[in-house]
């Protein structure tokens, strides 16, 4: 009977802590992609710059829905 009690616990304290560590780095990770963006419209005139060319408004605009219908 002990046994049965202590394989118990084990198994749910193993899946509280799974959930409260999947919570927990969801929400950092959440903060992170909110702080530090991966690309941003300073970003892209920088590439177009570096190729050579002068972006447009549009461009500019056109390439960050792009980017952001991908999240």
């Amino acid at each position: 009977m002990e046994l049965i009690s202590s394989i118990m616990y084990t198994l749910v304290g193993a899946i509280i802590g799974g959930i409260l560590g999947f919570y927990f780095t969801k929400k950092k990770f959440e903060k992170q992609i909110k702080e530090n963006p991966p690309i941003n419209e300073k970003m892209i005139r920088a590439m177009f710059l570096q190729m050579g060319r002068k972006p447009s408004e549009a461009q500019i605009r056109q390439i960050m829905k792009s980017v952001n219908q991908n999240k």
